[in-house]
This record gives structure tokens, C-alpha cells and sequence, in this order.
């Protein structure tokens, strides 16, 4: 049975951003590591989009980056500047030739491409089991998200973004190039928190989705329709083909996955509660998250003292009670945020780095009752 000193289960963004800064890091050059996945990585399977100022360790990857974005819905229609952030596009199948081919060339790390079926923690090490072999680690690192234990419990919500997207080359110039639609709510609501979010590579190709905020996911047919219905009303009808389509859904709570970690068995990504609870976006959070991961690893400090408390995590609670007891609020909530408060401030405060001044102009930008009940609810 091998047995290695660390296992990283998932060749994601956060296990491959963990294999690579450990495989770089001559503190861990002793270290032997294995990572599995049951995928080859060889597919386009999702796009990561995020923002940040200036410059960035993966720009060389970035497949397009918008300086401006628009908001729309019932009450709005917006084009603004998002200086000093820029809105960058990666692929995932970027990533994965990227940093894949460097993870298999450490010296100290191998790859097996084999589904993990069991992880088994014993008294001074792990075990994981695929369906041809066991390995045992001293520590596992595990983005295997536990979805069931997620949803059994009641204490905090969960909900979903769910989205089905369409990468599009149309015959005529429909696209604003330099613009992404961030979040259009004009879309009938149905009830839900629903909008589309574009991204154009050019005037004739980008990437549209369809998105919501829900708690259940919906019947394939009806993503679809609702992506023709924009296109024929939002750019005349034009003619289309295309070019490739993606799926995907990221659970929304304030859920605390950080209670399931241990000295040994360490959950990371999606797993961990790295994504962003009000909004879904995980990639930038997980690159933020590795450096630090690495650093406490090398200071010899448990696993299991890892985790921080923040007050921006109360701030999505609040929001998620809210969009879980009445989830047609959300385009309230956004429009009017993106109404009355500059762009860049409210990215600043979903990127967890404004001050407490700020984040009175935030939270006070829309309707108080909603957020004050879930408030009460929350302390009481």
C-alpha cells in the first residue's frame, strides 16, 4: 500500500494551486505527495471569473479582462467603470495546461488519475480508497464536497447558484466588447433571484448564462429557453451557433464546512467554505486561501486551528436568510446597491477589504426592513 505524507484529493483550482505551492517550496522537497482526480483535465469543464487591481499572478492565463460592466433590471439600466479593478476570465482548460504539466514534474508528487470512493481517518493516518487501490497519508487534503451533510442540517441555509452557459459566435456584431454584463435582471423572476451575465470575448462571440439564486435547481430545457428568449429580445434575434456549453451549480451557505477538519483530514475549495456564501465566486478566495494554508503547514501548527472568523460572514448570512425565506428580493437587493453605490465599492465589499464606514453605505444602500428582520431572527 503506498503511503505518502500528504494526499490531495481533486485537481481543481484549490488542488492544483495546493500541489504547485507545495511542489515549488523547498521546505517540502522531503515531503512525498500524491493527487487524484478521476479526470485527465483535458475538457473546457468551467470558467472562473474575478476581479482584482492591477496586475496578477495568473494574467498570463487570463483568456479576457473588461475594465467596465453593466447592471440592469427593472429599475436599472447601468454602464460604469469598476476602476481600479479589472474583471478577468480565465478557462479552466488554461489552468489545467498550465499547471498541471508543472505538478506532474516535481520530483516529489505524484498523479494518479483514479475517483476516490472512500476517505477513512485512522490514528496516525489516513486512508483513501479508489476502485483499483488503497493509499495512506499523514494528511489529506480533500475538495470532495459532502452535499448531504450540507443540506441535512437547519441552522443555516443553503441555497444555489445554479447556471447553464453557452459560448456564442454570432453572424452580426451584437456584443459590447469592452463591457460584461455582470447581472441583468430583466428576465422574468418567477419568484427566484434570476439574471443573465455575459461575457463577450468580442463583438461577435461571448459567453452567456443564465444564473439564479435558488434553492432548487430547474429542468434543463428551461435554462435553454431562457437563453434563447434573451438573445432573440436582448440582440434582435441574430443567427448564432454554438460553440460550447457548460453547467454547473455552487452551494450558497454560511455553513461552518471548517468543523468537519481535523489534524489530518483538511477539506479545501468548495469543501472548505472557501467560496463566497453571497455570491458563489470561488477562484479568487481559493488562491487568497493557498499561501496561507502553506504558511500555517510550515509553522507547524494544526490543521484544525486553521480557520478565522470574519464579519463579512455574518453580512452573508443575513443576506442568504433573506434570499432564503423570500428569494424575489434579490433583484431589489442588487439593483438598488448598484444604484445608489459606486461599483467599485461594492466589489471592494464582496472582496471582504472595506472598513466598517464603508460597510454602513453598503448594507444601507438597500431596503433596511428585510435586512433588520433577519438581523432580529439571527440574534433572538
Amino acid at each position: 500500500m503506498p503511503k505518502y505524507d500528504y494526499i490531495i484529493i481533486g485537481a481543481g483550482a484549490a488542488g492544483l494551486l495546493l500541489a504547485d505551492t507545495l511542489g515549488k517550496d523547498e521546505f517540502f522537497t522531503s515531503k512525498s505527495i500524491l493527487v487524484l482526480d478521476k479526470n485527465d483535465k483535458t475538457k473546457n469543464d468551467r470558467t472562473w471569473c474575478f476581479w482584482e487591481r492591477g496586475n496578477g499572478p495568473f494574467d498570463d492565463l487570463i483568456h479576457k479582462t473588461w475594465d467596465n460592466i453593466y447592471v440592469g433590471g427593472q429599475q436599472l439600466q447601468k454602464s460604469t467603470s469598476i476602476a481600479p479593478y479589472t474583471y478577468k476570465m480565465l478557462r479552466g482548460i488554461d489552468f489545467y495546461n498550465h499547471f498541471l504539466p508543472k505538478v506532474k514534474a516535481y520530483s516529489n508528487i505524484t498523479w494518479v488519475q483514479e475517483e476516490v470512493t472512500t476517505i477513512e481517518e485512522k490514528e496516525n493516518e489516513v486512508l483513501v480508497t479508489t476502485p483499483s487501490q488503497k493509499f495512506t497519508g499523514r494528511t489529506v487534503f480533500s475538495s470532495l464536497y459532502d452535499a448531504l451533510t450540507t443540506l441535512k442540517q437547519k441552522d443555516f441555509p443553503v441555497l444555489q447558484q445554479h447556471f447553464a452557459g453557452w459560448q456564442l459566435k454570432t453572424e452580426q456584431s451584437v456584443f459590447k466588447a469592452g463591457e460584461a454584463t455582470f447581472m441583468d435582471f430583466s428576465v422574468p423572476q418567477k419568484g427566484n433571484t434570476r439574471f443573465m451575465y455575459v461575457l463577450p470575448i468580442s463583438d461577435t462571440e461571448a459567453l452567456v448564462e443564465y444564473t439564479l439564486f435558488s434553492e432548487h435547481l430547474l429542468e434543463k430545457t428551461e435554462y435553454e429557453e431562457a437563453i434563447k428568449t434573451y438573445i432573440k429580445e436582448k440582440y434582435n434575434n441574430t443567427k448564432y451557433t454554438i460553440q460550447e456549453k457548460e453547467f454547473g451549480s455552487i452551494p450558497m451557505t454560511c455553513y461552518p464546512f471548517h468543523q468537519h477538519n481535523t489534524d489530518r483530514v483538511f477539506h479545501i475549495g468548495i469543501a472548505g467554505g472557501w467560496a463566497k456564501p453571497s455570491t458563489g465566486y470561488t477562484f479568487y478566495n481559493t488562491s487568497q486561501e493557498v499561501p496561507k494554508l502553506v504558511s500555517h503547514l510550515k509553522a507547524g501548527k494544526p490543521l484544525s486551528e486553521f480557520h478565522q472568523k470574519s464579519r463579512f460572514l455574518f453580512y452573508d448570512m443575513l443576506l442568504l436568510d433573506i434570499l432564503y425565506e423570500n428569494n424575489h428580493l434579490g433583484h431589489e437587493i442588487f439593483e438598488s446597491m448598484f444604484k445608489r453605490r459606486k461599483a467599485s465599492l461594492i466589489l471592494k465589499f464582496l472582496e471582504n477589504e472595506t472598513n466598517l464606514w464603508e460597510e454602513l453605505k453598503i448594507v444601507t444602500a438597500p431596503k433596511p426592513m428585510p435586512f433588520i428582520r433577519a438581523l432580529f431572527k439571527r440574534l433572538f
